[in-house]
């Protein structure tokens, strides 16, 4: 393995600068223990990148973080292709991007042809019992960690409060709560800029926040590229499923999925409800009850909560193959409700980081960001707190296991060093423990 190269930033902590092999490998890792959604997913790359490795610096880490929460379409799979973009450039987002949801396209496509073909396995559940636990306890660190370090002042905190209560019981959209925090941080610089211009954090900046393809001018040309390929990318795909396989539900399954991924903002939790509208009542790929149990499967499965698309695209596959059969078309529908979901967030981030990279030191932009990184924080709060309540509180009762075992796993985080491995795998064998002993 290629060694990392340590540099010593101006106030003496050691950053380090990875080689493609070990983002690789990382990235990879990361696909099989992202469990938790958005949330989850956003607190173990926190905890991995910024606190662990020391890839990438938090305000670096947060500035990704809150224009990946702007786009439509899965926000933690586009902050890994992002962080992924600035560590090796379009080599490195390509890679992150595909490693955060390609573990998950195997286990969910195994478990729901269980699902489909045998029903629910007690043991499994079980295991993702203790899973679900540990991530509640891994957001629950991360939303302090993050907090510390951006929650300056009491009117940053008054607005993580804010976002928190209007997200939650509210359901404000995220993106006019984004755009009006935003607007309050550039007015309110004007007058006290004290509190609202936010300062850079003590370590200065890691070598991938100044050697990143960032660094080059975004032109035309490369736009016209990009473009050019995505829509490559998207046309010959689509074109060969409504020619080849016309009769089937795949071609209007592949521009369903597109047009989510482009209309649907605020992450994986609004998108859901407009794929499970749609996808019962609208197409009849599925039964209700069977969206429920494949938001069940997505939610105990690493990867990004939205892969549930491939849950509906296997039944879509399965029950309206057209010519082929129902296994083959199963496999068929799973491909294409994650490859037509998940390639808008590519051009996304390819499109867009160049600009948002260059903005970096811009005084209003500074001024918007001090006061939308604590919305984020009240953001990841809420997400937490959703799907807390979904563990400690299920449709048996209080899960006084659960909380147990998250309250285990909190202490043995924050005071001990421990990995994510070892925690998830601890986590989940706890879970399959409890099963066995009968209770």
């Amino acid at each position: 393995m290629t060694p990392a190269n340590p540099i010593t930033t101006n106030a003496g902590a050691e950053q380090i600068t990875p080689s493609f092999k070990e983002a690789f490998l990382f990235w990879l890792k990361l696909g099989w223990i992202s469990f938790g959604g958005p949330a989850g997913q956003i607190a173990i790359m926190h905890q991995e990148l910024v606190d662990r490795k020391k890839w990438i610096s938090n305000d670096k880490f947060l500035h990704a973080l809150n224009y990946c929460m702007l786009l439509p379409g899965p926000e933690a799979q586009q902050l890994a292709t992002y962080i992924g973009w600035l560590l090796h450039k379009t080599r490195g987002g390509i890679v992150a991007g595909v490693l955060f949801v390609l573990p998950s396209v195997f286990i969910l496509f195994g478990l729901s042809y269980i699902y489909i073909a045998y029903g629910t396995l007690p043991w499994v559940a079980a295991i993702f019992v203790g899973l679900k636990a540990a991530v509640l306890a891994i957001v629950l660190a991360a939303v302090i960690k993050i907090g510390k370090k951006s929650l300056k002042n009491n009117v940053l905190i008054g607005i993580a409060v804010l976002s928190f209560l209007g997200t939650y019981f509210l359901n404000l959209p995220f993106p006019a709560l984004i755009l009006t925090v935003g607007i309050v941080g550039i007015i309110g610089s004007q007058y006290y800029p004290d509190l609202f211009i936010a300062a850079k954090q003590a370590g200065g900046t890691s070598r991938a926040d100044v050697q990143g393809q960032h660094n080059q001018t975004p032109s035309l040309s490369r736009i016209t590229l990009l473009l050019t390929v995505f829509l490559l990318l998207w046309g010959i795909p689509f074109l060969g499923l409504y020619y080849l396989l016309h009769g089937s539900a795949f071609a209007t399954e592949a521009y369903f999925f597109t047009k989510a991924a482009f209309l649907t903002f605020g992450g994986a939790y609004s998108l859901l409800g407009y794929i499970a509208q749609a996808g019962v009542e609208q197409y009849h790929w599925l039964t209700s009850l069977q969206m429920m149990d494949g938001l069940g499967l997505a939610e105990t499965t690493p990867g990004p909560l939205i892969m549930v698309v491939q849950f509906i695209g296997f039944l879509a596959g399965w029950n309206h193959s057209g010519s082929l059969r129902p296994f083959l078309g199963s496999v068929t529908g799973s491909l294409i409700a994650t490859y037509f979901t998940f390639l808008p967030s590519f051009m996304f981030i390819f499109l867009g980081a160049p600009y948002i990279e260059r903005l970096t030191g811009n005084a209003k932009m500074s001024a918007a960001l001090a006061t939308i990184t604590p919305a984020v924080v009240g953001v990841i709060l809420n997400l937490g707190v959703w799907f807390g309540t979904q563990v400690l509180f299920p449709a048996s009762g209080f899960a006084w296991f659960s909380a147990i075992l998250a309250i285990v796993t909190f202490v043995v985080m924050q005071f001990y060093e421990v990995g994510i491995i070892a925690i998830i795998a601890g986590a989940g064998s706890a879970g399959l423990l409890w099963h066995f002993l009968g209770f």
